[in-house]
This record gives structure tokens, C-alpha cells and sequence, in this order.
């Protein structure tokens, strides 16, 4: 890619100009750096595994500023028993999994890299592009639900309400904006500020249970009361746990950050004698990043759930009321006043507007590791600030949509969170299987199953989730295909190996008008390539004494964009000689073998082919999925975008 645009003529450059050399800085080497956030490898020391945990912290402590509203709306009365269905669920279904994900993928793909493995074909590039759709609606959902709750923080302070209120959609917009202008300069250095932001609210939060579990316990009569009520409600204990079952899947967004957590395992600090291959220390910091992380957020799902459903009156939790998204706020108001109520709700705020952060630098990672490499990107995805544009527009769009409401985005949030969840479960299954443990299989399947129940509950509740998602599939599926297309005649080879062979049949030939044909091998025998040559030989009016090469492609992936070529040379039947070539495209490998001819050579290689019947669209079809169709024709073509110098491009002949 190009990073830099030269001005026209002698001149300086123009605005434009400049313009598209900001938006594409650093393109070529963000495509062979590791895609940390915006674009930056990590170091190769790397972090402490507590320091990485507040990276991933944003997006999973942040959700306290509005899982115990989203669980008293959703359960009432029973919201402790279904948060603790929640935490169970967490502790023992969604951790395991993760753990065993940061063993199976510890390069930062997570559980879409560990299916990718076990399919091929386009099947196993629609179903990857499938799940970059639903992580897309995790990560866009979290930029615009946490945005709109730090504007829930803000809107409802005591101090701001009168000036700020009715302004919710605006003011989202803008910190969705202050969002994408940060990632639009540069950033950098995420950790720290993490590690701050991270360490002030979980203190805070700390303040704030204590003191709520203080009133509590001083006023006996509200435990006393809110038994009474459960049981005047729901009768016995066994009918308490059994709703909070059925209720458990509209609290799944505090199952949230567990993906995030293995996204980041490149930045965590390994141990000597960790390789690339096998980095058993970063693996281990990554368990014990998931481990404590799920720890903590489970004490305080506990507490905060218990303490705002006996301190809060219901009312205060419905749309419009002053817990609504904010109910730990609400009780530091009371409780604390309202200086350190203002406090938290800036420290929820910054934090709340900083998993934005989180989730945009998840984005940017996660698409560039799979798109590109299917030939699914625009050139220009491979740089941070064209994809930062699209990415706060479609934010601008989700929080016009839903009116910045923190309730209405919770079940598309939640989709996306566990539609990740189970395609990990099932992959950890899947791996325990194939490595013949028996147990570790059975006990992922029922987590699995487990997940599975919880998705399609939360879809059926919530339809909202994969509507958005299926939006967001189509939108990447259709812009893919349409990339791949528009790329479809790019030389599509990164590199060119010969074997011995192959380069003595080159060097034989150098000396003379190299000529070469492209051949479909059928059953190889000597009928087949005697009277081939007979037939090019009259179609083309070539002289008996001129030697021809056989050039034959088969196609394993045509799936595949990009791939080293290797070609090998052998003699059949005592007298042909033949270059066997592997490869997604057979154009465009027969296009990169006669570029790499005429370079080793110096002479312009010519090859020869039989015009192709059929259909001409059908037969483009055919190329496009399978690699194969009309190919003299696709072979100029990729020559043609290839060498835009016509006396130096290779010679097509079609007989």
C-alpha cells in the first residue's frame, strides 16, 4: 500500500493529497505488524498479566455502572438469586472455557481462529465472516451502550440534570465522537491510563458496597421484608431458583469481557524461553488474568445486586426513573452525598467512555486478522483511520436508532456476548474431543448446551440482538464478496519457489523463446500430453523444433486469496516435461509463474491455451468460487494489472 502521496508535478502536494496520505499513514506496516491496539505489536517484553487485566477491565468492570439496573429490571425481587445463577454460570461454564481457549489460541484470535481451523472452503470463510459479525455487534454495541450510560451518569446528576436533560442522543453522539477523534490522532500508551481508571472505580465501588452493605445490615427489617416478599411471590425456594434459571439469560451482559481477555494475550509479559510456538507463560498470565478478573466481578455482581435491590425502591429502576442505568450512583448520591456522587458518576463516566476505547481497539485488531487474508478488505481497511470513520459513523447510526437508551441496547449487547461465548464453548469441545479427553469433553458439552439454551432464550426474548447482528453479517458478507471481486484479477502469490527441477527446465529454455502450456490434467498418461501438443502445435502454427514446457495447476482452497506458490518440475513418460503448480487461483498462478520467468530469464515467456466452452459469466463464476472457468482470457487480465508496461508483459495465445 501506498503511506505517502507525492504532490503533482514539482509542486507541493494538494489538500487531497494530503488528506489521503493522513488517512493511509502507516498502511505497510501495519500489515506486518502485529495488530495490537491501533496497530501497534507489542512490545516483546510485554505487561504484567494484572496490568493487561484492566485493559480488558474496561469493557468488564465498566458494565457494573448498569448490570444491577439491567438484573432488577429483569428479575425484581429476585435479582441476588439470578445474579448469583449469573455467577455460577460465570465461575464455572464461561471461565473454564476461556482458560482452555487461552491454551488453544494464545496469539490473540480467540475461539473464530480455533473454528477457523476446522473448517474449510467458503464454508469456513462465511461462517468466520458470520462470526465477525455478532463480535462486531459486541464491540460496536459496547462503544454506543457505554457511551449512552456515561450520558445516563452524567444527564441524571443533581447538579447537571436541569441543563442536560433531554439531550441524551447528543451528548452520546459526542463522546462516540471525542472516541473517534482519540483513535483518529493516535492511541498509545492504554495500559496506564487503564490501570488508573480501573483501580479509582473498583475503589470507589468498594466504598460504595461497603456502605450499602452497612445500611443493610444496620436495618435488619429490609432482609426480613424482602424474604417475606420473594416468598409471597414466588412460594418456595425451588420455584425462586427455577425463575432465576429462566430470568438468567437477560442478565448475560455480565458475561461480558471474556473474549476481550484472550484478544489481548499478545501484550501479556511471557517467561524466558517462551516462543511464538509455544509461549507457556503468557498462557499462564492470560488463565490468571480470566481467573482474577472473573473473581472480583463476581463479588461485586453479588453485593451490588443484593444491596440495590433492598435499598432502591422498583420504581427508581424503570425508564426514566433515577437508578435507571445508574444504580450504584444513585445509591453513592444518597448515601455519600453529593460530592463524592459526583466523583463516581465522573469516575463511571471516564470509565464507562474508555470500554468504548476498548471495544474500538478490539475492532481494529480483529478485522485485520482475518479480511485482509481472505481477500475481503478494501486496501484501505488496512489502516486505522479509514476503518475509525466507518466505525464511529456506524456508532453515530446504533445511537440514533435506539435513542441512546441503555435498556433498549441490552438485548443486542447481549447477543453478541453470547453468541461468542457458545461458538468458544463448543470450540474447547470440539478441541477436548479431538485430543481424546474424554471428560474435558463431556463437562465443555454441557457448558456448551448450557449456552446454547441462553443465546436462543436471549434471542427469542430479544429479537433486537440478531436482527442487529444479521445487519451487521449482511454488511460484511456483502462488502467482502464485493472486495474479493473487485480484487479478484490481483496477482493474488506472495512468493515464487522452484525446485530444482523446475529451475533447470527455466534455465534450459533461457536461451531460446520459452514456450509454455497450460495443461488441465486429467488421467497424465502419454495419450494425453502426445496429443495436447499436437493440437498447440497446429492451433498455433508452432515448429516442430521449438521445445514446449507442460504447465499444469491444481487447486486445493480456491477459497484461499494469497499463498506462497511452489512449483515442481518432473518428466513424464520419458519426454514431457512438466511444471506442477499448487494454488487457490489458476490465472493467477499461471500469471505469477510467467512474471517470475521473465524475471529470472530476462525473455518474455509465451503460453499457450485452449479456448474453454460454455457459458462466459458462468465460466467468471466458476473462477471467482472455484479457481478455475475461462482461464486464458482471467490470465491476461491478472498480466495486465500486474505489468502495465505491454511490451513487457508476457505473451497470451488462446487456440
Amino acid at each position: 500500500m501506498v503511506t505517502s502521496v507525492p504532490g503533482a508535478g514539482d509542486g507541493a502536494p494538494s489538500a487531497r493529497q494530503r488528506l489521503r496520505a493522513w488517512l493511509l499513514e502507516g498502511t505497510s506496516e501495519r500489515v506486518k505488524q502485529h495488530p495490537g491496539p491501533h496497530a501497534e505489536a507489542p512490545t516483546e517484553r510485554g505487561q504484567r498479566w494484572w496490568r493487561v487485566m484492566c485493559l480488558t477491565g474496561l469493557d468488564y468492570f465498566s458494565t457494573l455502572g448498569y448490570q444491577p439496573g439491567i438484573a432488577a429490571l429483569a428479575a425484581g425481587l429476585l435479582s441476588p438469586v439470578a445474579t448469583i445463577v449469573l455467577v455460577l454460570v460465570t465461575l464455572c461454564g464461561a471461565l473454564p472455557v476461556y482458560r482452555r481457549v487461552a491454551q488453544e489460541s494464545p496469539h490473540g484470535q480467540g475461539s473464530i481462529a480455533m473454528l477457523e481451523r476446522l473448517l474449510s472452503f467458503w464454508q469456513g470463510k462465511l461462517f468466520v465472516l458470520a462470526l465477525l459479525g455478532f463480535a462486531a455487534t459486541d464491540f460496536v454495541i459496547t462503544i454506543t451502550l457505554s457511551a449512552a450510560d456515561a450520558t445516563a451518569h452524567l444527564v441524571e446528576n443533581p447538579h447537571l440534570t436541569g441543563a442536560l436533560h433531554g439531550r441524551q442522543v447528543l451528548i452520546t453522539m459526542i463522546l462516540v465522537a471525542l472516541l473517534g477523534a482519540v483513535f483518529l490522532k493516535g492511541f498509545s500508551e492504554a495500559i496506564g491510563v487503564a490501570v488508573v481508571l480501573v483501580a479509582v472505580y473498583l475503589a470507589l465501588n468498594v466504598v460504595v458496597v461497603g456502605v450499602g452493605l452497612w445500611h443493610v445490615l444496620t436495618a435488619p427489617e429490609l432482609v426480613t421484608d424482602w424474604k417475606n416478599a420473594l416468598t409471597a411471590e414466588h412460594g418456595n425456594v425451588v420455584a425462586m431458583i427455577g425463575v432465576a434459571v429462566l430470568v438468567f439469560p437477560k442478565l448475560a451482559l455480565g458475561l461480558s469481557g471474556f473474549e476481550t481477555g484472550v484478544a489481548v494475550m499478545p501484550h501479556i509479559e511471557g517467561e524466558e524461553g517462551d516462543t511464538e510456538e509455544q509461549p507457556t507463560g503468557r498462557i499462564r498470565g492470560a488463565r490468571k488474568l480470566l481467573t482474577t478478573a472473573a473473581a472480583i466481578m463476581s463479588v461485586f455482581l453479588i453485593t451490588t445486586s443484593f444491596i440495590t435491590t433492598l435499598l432502591i425502591p422498583p420504581a427508581a429502576f424503570e425508564p426514566g426513573g433515577a437508578a435507571n442505568g445508574r444504580a450504584l450512583a444513585y445509591l453513592a448520591h444518597q448515601y455519600l452525598g453529593g460530592a463524592f456522587g459526583s466523583v463516581y458518576d465522573a469516575s463511571t463516566i471516564a470509565i464507562l467512555w474508555f470500554a468504548g476505547a476498548s471495544a474500538m481497539a478490539g475492532l481494529l485488531n480483529l478485522l485485520p486478522r482475518y479480511l485482509p487474508r481472505y481477500g475481503m478488505a478494501p486496501h484501505w481497511a488496512r489502516a486505522v483511520r479509514p476503518m475509525v470513520l466507518v466505525l464511529t459513523g456506524i456508532a453515530f447510526l446504533i445511537t440514533w436508532i435506539f435513542d441512546a437508551s441503555v435498556d433498549e441496547q441490552g438485548g443486542a449487547y447481549a447477543t453478541g456476548v453470547l453468541v461468542l461465548i457458545t461458538s468458544a464453548a463448543i470450540a474447547v469441545t470440539i478441541a477436548a474431543h479431538q485430543a481424546g479427553q474424554r471428560g474435558w469433553t463431556v463437562g465443555f458439552a454441557i457448558i456448551a448446551a448450557v449456552f446454547v439454551y441462553t443465546t436462543g432464550d436471549n434471542i427469542a426474548e430479544r429479537p433486537d440482538g440478531v436482527k442487529i447482528g444479521a445487519c451487521f453479517i449482511a454488511a460484511i458478507v456483502l462488502i467482502s464478496l464485493a472486495s474479493r471481486l473487485a480484487r479478484a484479477f490481483e496477482l493474488r502469490v506472495t512468493d515464487v519457489v522452484l525446485d530444482q527441477v523446475a529451475e533447470r527446465f527455466v534455465r534450459d529454455c533461457s536461451n531460446r523463446t520459452i514456450r509454455l502450456i497450460a495443461n488441465q490434467p486429467d488421467s497424465r498418461d502419454l495419450t494425453e500430453y502426445r496429443e495436447k501438443l499436437q493440437q498447440i502445435r497446429t492451433d498455433n502454427d508452432i515448429p516442430i523444433e521449438d521445445d514446449l514446457v507442460f504447465v499444469e495447476v491444481t487447486v486445493r482452497d480456491p477459497s484461499d486469496f494469497e499463498a506462497e506458490l511452489k512449483v515442481h518440475g518432473e518428466v513424464l513418460h520419458g519426454r514431457y516435461r512438466v511444471l506442477t503448480l499448487e494454488h487457490s487461483s489458476i490465472p493467477n498462478a499461471l500469471a505469477a509463474l510467467l512474471l517470475h520467468v521473465r524475471d529470472a530469464t530476462g525473455q518474455q515467456p509465451h503460453i499457450y491455451f485452449e479456448w474453454t466452452e460454455g457459458n462466459p459469466f458462468a465460466q467468471f463464476l466458476r473462477f471467482f468460487l472455484f479457481g478455475q472457468g475461462e482461464v486464458a482470457p482471467v490470465t491476461r487480465e491478472v498480466l495486465r494489472e500486474a505489468e502495465p508496461d505491454r511490451g513487457r508483459r508476457p505473451r497470451v495465445h488462446v487456440g
